[in-house]
């Protein structure tokens, strides 16, 4: 609560709520730019590999990879970054 400078349970409620709406927001336009499978891989790869670690233009390089070798796990995340951070 200290973080977010709230000051109260009903304030806190709020800022979660809009951090959910706003997920929702990303996603839902994620769905209808894509299609629902094209968008849900899509969402699905750029969350394995920001939990891989990647940052910034990391991210789309590593969810490209993904995508373009249909195996979105893991494993392959941690590798391609590591490619990518020794190629740099």
């Amino acid at each position: 609560m200290k973080l977010l400078g709230v000051t109260g349970a009903q304030e806190l409620a709020q800022v979660i709520v809009s951090v959910g709406l706003a997920q929702n927001t990303g996603a839902l336009r994620a769905l209808a730019a894509e299609g629902i499978q094209k968008g849900h891989m899509s969402l699905h790869a750029r969350n394995i590999a920001v939990m891989a670690g990647a940052q910034g233009e990391e991210i789309e390089a590593v969810v490209a990879k993904l995508r373009s070798g249909g195996h979105v796990r893991m494993d392959r995340a941690h590798a391609i970054l590591d490619e990518i951070r020794q190629g740099a």
